[in-house]
């Protein structure tokens, strides 16, 4: 092991791509893993957290109705979206923020918008910031340009930019001749705090008198600023906060919040032993997961990432570059939860976990399911169920270009329970999807659903069966 990690040492010490900080951040997190110092959870010691912990939304205190205080308020706060990650799940170059949602606005249109309102509305200035990756920086930089006469400071700063590590010998990707994006990743958001700290952004908050910085999924359409939860945290003094909300089946393996040796922690499933995993996955036992939607104390960030003080759980991330087996270490910003004094979650309405993954969530937040005010996507009150409808779509959906091209208008799904569509499908304008509907286009064969048909509790693999 020390052997590997001097010559590793040696051989990131000549890749002048990175910062110093970077290569010293990268050797940190690789001796580390070296040193197998991962935290075995022992599960007799895990606790369900109180309602102290884990605080229900419903009781948090009424706002104040005098916008003075609440520009006050909001005078402590920056938000900032994690825009290190691509479209290419969803077939498209770039950054995924900039992929439309709805009535042609992006992501980032979208969040652009919503801050504005704010500023305009209770004269404060809550700053925008953009964490890139050096997969997104370029693109962004100039997307950006086209919000520069908007009541809202917009500024970006990159994360961190790590080798990938040869699995076979240990050695960096870029030494190897790899010396494009290739041989680079990305290492997890939860490299977040040291890059906000190293970029200067998180000084810079700090003297314009920012206290509290919001991080979100910039892909996350429910993650808006919630005045309530930010006045608890000032009035509690809470250094850290994690959105939780109710699992349902479709969250089974997302991380939850636990007390552990008398701290709040986050428990992931790659934590689990194996003898524990169906009960980790049981709704009855653990009834909440992370929304990703994080509140933290700026002070408190800029004390333990002077300290060193932040080690997160390595994720260890296999990869293969050209057919050479290779390794990213990464790590996730909401197990940083145990390192912040006073932390805690807070139990929010599903309608802050709102994620656009696929292009079946994108097919959700584009129909008549929602509604958009202000730049904010609303739930229809029309919909009596709330869970939203299931939906599954065949590969022929998966890129975005496909998707948009076989509706020629998004269907209404206000009474869908679920949608399973497969093979070649396209949709006429107007349809009405209701119940159980299941579309299977027979191999080799276009299915052409007409305009203005309405759909319900059927099975349709040609059109007789309309």
């Amino acid at each position: 092991m020390a052997e590997n990690l001097v010559k590793l040492q040696a051989a990131v010490k000549n890749l002048d791509q990175i910062s110093e900080s970077e290569k010293s951040g990268f050797i940190s997190l690789v001796s580390r893993y070296l040193s197998g110092e991962a935290q075995e959870i022992e599960w007799s010691k895990i606790r369900t957290p109180t309602e102290e912990v884990v605080v229900p939304y419903e009781t948090l205190a009424p706002l104040s109705e005098d916008l003075g205080s609440t520009k006050n308020l909001l005078d402590k706060l920056a938000v900032l979206k994690l825009n290190g990650g691509l479209g290419t799940t969803m077939g498209c170059t770039g950054p995924k923020s900039v992929i439309e949602v709805r009535n042609g606005l992006t992501f980032l249109d979208l969040i652009v918008i919503q801050i504005e309102s704010l500023n305009n509305k209770y004269g404060c200035n809550v700053p925008l910031l953009l964490m890139n990756s050096f997969n997104t920086h370029d693109d962004t930089l100039k997307i950006v340009e086209k919000y520069s006469n908007s009541n809202i400071e917009i500024h970006t700063f990159n994360q961190s930019q790590y080798p990938r590590l040869v699995v076979e010998d240990f050695e960096p990707l870029p030494s190897k001749g790899h010396a494009g994006k290739d041989g680079w990743y990305p290492p997890g958001h939860g490299d977040v705090f040291p890059s906000l700290y190293n970029s200067g952004k998180l000084d810079a908050l700090l003297s314009q008198g920012k206290e509290y910085i919001f991080v979100a999924n910039s892909d996350n359409l429910g993650a808006i600023v919630d005045l309530k939860i930010l006045n608890h945290l000032v009035n509690h003094q809470n250094e850290y906060c994690m959105e939780v909300t109710p699992k349902t089946l479709a969250d089974v393996k997302g991380g939850t919040l636990i007390s552990y040796e008398d701290r709040v922690q986050l428990l992931e499933i790659a934590q689990v032993p194996n003898e524990h995993v169906d009960e980790f996955k049981s709704i009855e036992k653990f009834k909440i997961f992370n929304t990703n939607n994080l509140w933290v104390n700026l002070q408190a960030v800029k004390r333990l990432v002077e300290a060193d003080a932040l080690k997160m759980e390595i994720i260890p991330n296999p990869k293969e570059v050209d057919g050479i087996k290779v390794l990213q270490l990464e790590t996730a910003a909401g197990a940083a939860i145990r390192f912040f004094d006073n932390a805690i979650g807070i139990n929010v309405p599903r309608s802050r976990f709102l994620p656009v993954k696929a292009t079946s969530d994108l097919l959700l937040v584009q129909s008549d399911l929602y509604d958009l005010a202000d730049g904010f996507v609303v739930r229809n009150k029309s919909r009596a169920n709330l869970e939203n409808p299931s939906v599954d779509l065949g590969p022929e959906f998966k890129k975005v270009g496909d998707f948009l091209r076989r509706f020629k208008s998004i269907p209404s799904i206000i009474d869908l329970d679920s949608l399973k569509v497969s093979g070649d499908v396209w949709f006429g304008s107007s349809i009405v999807l209701k119940g159980k509907v299941v579309i299977r286009a027979k191999p080799d064969l276009k299915l052409e659903l007409p305009d203005n048909v309405t759909l319900e509790n059927k099975e349709i693999s040609s059109e007789d069966d309309i």
